[in-house]
């Protein structure tokens, strides 16, 4: 499925018109400004507005948000005042064609719960064989439908869904809220700031740039693991977060003050995805009477863990997600639904980390990219509420857009465990069934119809783990002696080291702190129990408590320099395991709390002990990491850890934590109390100071937020299509570069392009913090794309690092500098790239990495849906090699000059077309461009997404 922001290039221009009709009703008679004074001057009758929105009460689970330590922004009220506006504009343009279908809910007491776009009252016999996940789609339609931006056609293709989806079919989609995590929403709120000034330079109203929908944003990234294996690691940790990021959290509250309905969730509160699932999660929105599934576009991958709550979420990338906040429906290619039957149970010993593990290996081989996975079967009343979120969270790992579990009596279960209100719950199922959305297993199920099916027994699982390199490499525990060896011989590759024989029984003796230590080949160095796959789950993280409790009565005990952290995915999780009495037994075994954030998971592990570092590096030991993580792609982890293993939370074994204990431990007012807190945020936070004003200050001198160059010389007629001539190949790649590899979010080397430039801005070695940490600086990021230290460069001819050839001089340099040589001297540049180019994480910046590096085209075997969409949003060709070909079948070295000859009218270029490249060398070859919509090719037209908002924003 490729995503983009609206359903045609004509439909854009129709939607940036009601966006301007919207944004001139909303603010009513404020002034244009055209400076900076002119727009504060109109600031105060806008905020006087906004006070009005914010002093109606937040949606929540029955929370009051009105606190002064809410931060102002945390206005989820406004969404109704939003919504009656954007019903305003829809009728402008035409009344929704499905009025007629516009039906009553009653309460079983007497009254309504409010009235929805019934789908049972369309009367038509294919809705019932429909997918449940199709049919949220079709919902969204049909409620969206003004004939306008979605059309009674586009309602009529997904009825159509299993005719239309092998088509390859547009539609469009409008979510209902957009989640951000702060590693991507920092760069998200900088280009939003940017836009404003951009729109203020072209004489436009600058407030037109603010969120139209709610927007949820999570800082959970910046912690890391400084300090662990102590009582005082969460409050050291945070201090050293909060020095290392006080300008880019300032810049965020500033965010939260200056947009209107954006909620900012301070630091140390959990991880994105698991607030999303335990809080933010509505399943069913009540908008002043109108009911609608939940739905939600985020720019982390990891945002389809809430499809285990039967809400349809996926990620995006950071341009498509502020292309969505500014109310552009976005388009989809129809998908393909797999159906994934789960039938008997799991086996006593057997995780949902082990299921998870076999789940993805399978999809993977079946191949789902582009595709949702929906499970049903008689296995899924075996399958908790965190079991299913640990499966959907994994979706990325397995390629698919969504992993999806329609509500059941499970998933009311779980609403009313974490907290929400029974009437609340009474609510979402009423409306569930009302609109066959809800799945009753106790009741005969009507056969579904699915573009493929799979099927898997759950007895069937085994224990296991999955790495060393790749989260779909699953190796079952009993053979894992055997893969290990194996592993060490093999060539360098995904499973292999190539370490010689006589060297595979290599001890590496070193004083730890006073005390002998050694390590060999695959000793663990890293076991952390983090991210959000697993630690959303009371039973493995309570199964982790009870292995180390039986470890304590044994007298076993962790090597002091094995590096361990537990960092929970909310605070709820210290509560039950506080409560059950096992976190002792984990402090014992030196699993202190950490932090609540995805540390090791994401690559912030902070550094190993110094002794412990010597000996890998002096004694090239193939040192490993153990981790509850969804990510275990080489240089990820840790730049030391060249072994990197995915498992159940560790030491837990074959005694799974019986239902009777997770139950008794885990309670509804852990919950509400844990995120009534959340709303107070913390004495860090709250003490931040920032401006009361629409526009930012950008700080010449920060190394934090710098103001990006995207809009620089903007002028409101679109530079047009380009081609690519006699390009130089920056870069040549073999297959599953991630997006780890091209915009590393782990630690700054100290020999980086990077390093070099905070350096020089007075910046000591340990303040450089993580790349993710500064993704708001253009200038750190562009220097750092490309600079992951384990990436495999063909014209390096099998040197591993972060260099390229500068192919004019045949020298060896950072691709940082080499990019600026070919930039000073007027050349553009190429990558060449195999299969699964992109995957990994959403990340924008490995796409504006490379557009600022001068990057004009990546010719690649396949793409990761996300990153070609980010590739086009960035103005950036995208194009495949045909199928059976590539770079080492063409004979291309790289040593090349390349040229792409695309039409400069964009009128003659149509989505998915061939297209001829030629070299210097008199080789020529057919790609396909990668323009997958006609949108696209208008984005592509203005020189990216973002300028064409603003210019659409602008006009008329």
């Amino acid at each position: 499925m490729y995503i983009t922001a609206s359903s045609s290039a004509s439909s854009l221009l129709r939607a940036s018109r009601a966006t301007r009709l919207f944004s001139r009703t909303f603010a009513g008679s404020l002034p244009k400004p055209s400076s900076s004074s002119s727009s504060a001057a109109s600031y105060s009758s806008y905020r006087s507005l906004s006070s009005t929105v914010r002093s109606l009460p937040r949606w929540s689970h029955g929370v009051c948000w009105n606190s002064p330590y809410t931060l102002r922004s945390q206005i989820r009220a406004a969404a109704p005042v939003i919504e009656q506006f954007q019903r305003k504009i829809a009728s402008m343009a035409s009344e929704n064609p499905f009025k007629a279908n516009l039906t009553s809910l009653p309460k079983p007491g007497g009254g309504e719960f409010g009235k929805f776009y019934s789908l049972p009252s369309l009367n038509d016999p294919r809705i019932d064989r429909l997918p449940y996940s199709i049919r949220i789609l079709l919902e969204s339609a049909i409620r969206n439908c003004d004939n306008f931006q979605v059309k009674k056609e586009d309602v009529e293709k997904i009825i159509d869904w299993e005719n239309t989806s092998p088509k390859q079919v547009e539609i469009p989609f409008k979510p209902a809220r957009v989640l951000l995590q702060d590693f991507t929403g920092v760069p998200a709120v900088v280009d939003l700031a940017c836009m404003r000034d951009a729109m203020n330079k072209l004489g436009s109203d600058s407030n037109k740039i603010n969120p139209l929908v709610p927007v949820d944003l999570v800082i959970d990234h910046s912690v890391q693991v400084d300090v662990a294996r102590t009582e005082n690691a969460v409050q050291a940790n945070m201090e050293l977060e909060f020095q290392r990021n006080k300008e880019r959290f300032a810049f965020l509250k500033w965010g939260s003050n200056a947009f209107c309905n954006m909620l900012v969730v301070p630091p140390g509160s959990g991880i994105v995805h698991q607030v999303n699932l335990e809080y933010l999660g509505r399943v069913v929105f009540n908008t002043e009477g109108l009911l609608y599934p939940d739905s939600v576009v985020g720019t982390d991958s990891h945002t389809t863990m809430i499809d285990g709550l039967g809400v349809a979420g996926w990620g995006v990338g950071g341009i498509e997600a502020e292309a969505a906040m500014l109310g552009q429906p976005m388009s989809m290619v129809l998908p393909g639904v797999v159906g994934f039957k789960l039938s008997g149970k799991l086996r006593n010993g057997v995780t949902a980390t082990d299921l998870v593990l076999t789940v993805t290996q399978m999809l993977r081989k079946h191949g789902v990219v582009g595709k949702f996975v929906e499970f049903y079967g008689d296995g899924m009343g075996e399958l908790s509420l965190a079991d299913r979120a640990t499966i959907a969270n994994m979706s990325p790992e397995y390629g698919a857009t969504m992993g999806f579990f329609p509500v059941d009596h499970v998933t009311l279960q779980y609403l009313k465990l974490t907290g929400r209100s029974d009437k609340t719950v009474a609510m979402i199922e009423a409306y569930l069934r009302a609109n066959k959305l809800f799945v009753d297993y106790n009741e005969p199920q009507q056969e579904r119809v699915y573009s493929s099916y799979l099927q898997l027994g759950l007895a069937d699982v085994e224990p296991c783990i999955s790495g060393p390199k790749r989260p779909h490499d699953r190796v079952s525990l009993k053979e894992m002696k055997v893969d290990w060896h194996a592993c060490l011989d093999n060539k360098v590759g995904f499973k292999g080291f190539a370490i010689p024989k006589e060297a595979q029984e290599k001890v590496a003796k070193f004083s730890f702190h006073g005390q002998p230590a050694e390590l060999k080949h695959g000793n663990v160095v890293i076991a952390a129990i983090t991210s959000c796959t697993n630690t959303s789950n009371p039973s493995v993280m309570l199964g982790a408590a009870l292995v180390a409790k039986k470890a304590c009565e044994r007298g076993l005990q962790v090597k002091p320099w094995v590096k361990t952290s537990l960092a929970p995915g909310s605070g709820v999780v210290t509560k039950y395991l506080q409560h059950s009495g096992l976190q002792k037994y984990l402090n014992e075994q030196g699993f202190n709390i950490v932090g609540y954030g995805c540390t090791t998971c994401i690559g912030n592990s902070g550094e190993l002990d110094e002794s412990v570092g010597a000996a890998i590096t002096e004694n090239d030991i193939v040192a490993a990491a153990v981790l509850s993580g969804n990510r275990n792609f080489e240089g990820r982890v840790h730049p030391l850890t060249r072994a990197n293993y995915l498992a159940s939370p560790p030491l837990v074994v074959a005694y799974a934590l019986a239902g009777t204990v997770v139950q008794s431990s885990v309670l509804p007012d852990m919950f509400r109390s844990t995120y009534e807190a959340i709303t107070k945020g913390n004495s860090m936070w709250n003490q931040l100071l920032v401006p009361a004003s629409t526009l930012y200050s950008w700080d010449p001198n920060s190394t934090y937020i710098h103001e990006p160059p995207y809009f620089k010389n903007m002028t409101m007629s679109p530079p047009g299509a380009h081609g690519v001539k006699d390009a130089y190949c920056l870069l040549n790649f073999g297959d599953s570069i991630t997006t780890d590899h091209i915009s590393p979010a782990g630690s700054i080397h100290k020999d980086s392009p990077a390093a070099k430039y905070l350096l020089e801005r007075g910046v000591d070695r340990k303040d450089f913090n993580s790349y993710g940490s500064r993704r708001g600086n253009d200038e750190v990021m562009a220097r750092g794309t490309f600079a992951n230290i384990r990436i495999v460069n063909k014209l390096l001819n099998g040197e591993v690092g972060p260099k390229t050839v500068h192919i004019p001089t045949g020298e060896k340099l950072s691709v940082f500098d080499a990019a600026m040589r070919y930039k000073s001297a007027g050349h553009d540049t190429i990558v060449l790239a195999g299969a699964e180019y992109g995957s990994g994480s959403s990340r924008d910046w490995a796409a504006k990495g490379p557009m600022l590096l001068g990057v004009k085209a990546v010719i690649a075997k396949s793409f990761e849906r996300i990153h070609r969409s980010n590739l086009v949003g960035m103005g950036i060709i995208p194009l495949c090699f045909k199928a059976g070909e590539d770079a080492e079948t063409l004979g291309l070295t790289g040593h090349e000059r390349y040229s792409i000859d695309l039409p400069s009218n964009i009128n003659y270029i149509r989505p998915g077309q061939d297209m001829t490249v030629t070299t210097d060398s008199g080789k020529s070859f057919t790609c396909t461009v990668r323009f997958d919509t006609e949108v696209e090719l208008a984005y592509f037209d203005h020189g990216g997404i973002l300028p064409y908002v603003i210019r659409n924003l602008i006009k008329q």
